[in-house]
């Protein structure tokens, strides 16, 4: 199906990644990929937000209860980040195409500089015809200092980089159906788009199409 959006952030939540023990499900990330790749073969444009990297390490290591549940957390992200960006790389590679990480935390958008100079990162792979996998750096993310979820993360990113479209895959329920301008939603949105379609995506997960609904509104940083 061709879509009429050039510039797009996909989100992909963990459970969405994830299978009933909480372990990778590689075969559902290699399908995602796949159908990424047929959007890049459109010549747009695809930011990859993804979760993921804490159930990753979980896959590698096993630790004990006794350690503390945000230093473990820490752990599975430290280890679970470098399996998460291999898995797309090696997936990305079978469709010519080339990943980056690019590893962010909430202070990086409160920071003038920091957020200048993600954008321009952002901007140079872009050009580049290569696809960010963008995920929120756990390592050092914790308690007050992380983003609410990814969902956030993801809006941030599509407002930043003044994306056409934001494409929410998870399977929760409570997604947003109409304008905010006539609906409001349950906190800050932040991001000024709007949910115009949502639906069931391959084997199980909910998608949701997220639209900017006014460019001249759009928050360009701090």
């Amino acid at each position: 199906m061709a879509l009429s959006y050039n510039r797009i952030v996909i989100k992909i939540g963990s459970n969405v990644l994830t299978r009933e023990d909480g372990l990778p499900d590689l075969e559902r990330i290699s399908h995602l990929v796949a159908q990424i790749s047929e959007i890049k073969k459109q010549g747009k444009e695809v930011i990859l937000v993804s979760s993921g990297a804490v159930a990753s390490g979980r896959s590698l290591l096993s630790v004990s209860d006794k350690f503390d549940a945000v230093a473990t957390r820490q752990l599975f992200a430290s280890i679970g980040q470098v399996k998460l960006i291999n898995t797309y790389s090696e997936l990305f590679q079978k469709h010519n195409l080339v990943c980056a990480q690019v590893l962010v935390t909430k202070e990086d958008f409160r920071d003038r500089l920091h957020y200048l100079n993600m954008q321009n990162c952002f901007s140079i792979l872009l050009q580049h015809n290569v696809v960010p996998v963008v995920n929120e750096n756990d390592v050092i993310s914790v308690t007050e200092l992380m983003f609410t979820d990814n969902d956030e993360l993801a809006g941030l990113i599509a407002s930043m980089l003044k994306a056409d479209a934001l494409i929410i895959l998870s399977n929760v329920d409570g997604i947003y159906n109409g304008d905010p301008k006539k609906r409001e939603f349950e906190g800050d949105s932040g991001n000024n788009y709007f949910c115009f379609k949502s639906f069931f995506f391959y084997n199980g997960p909910k998608v949701a199409i997220w639209k900017r609904w006014d460019d001249d509104q759009i928050t360009h940083g701090p």
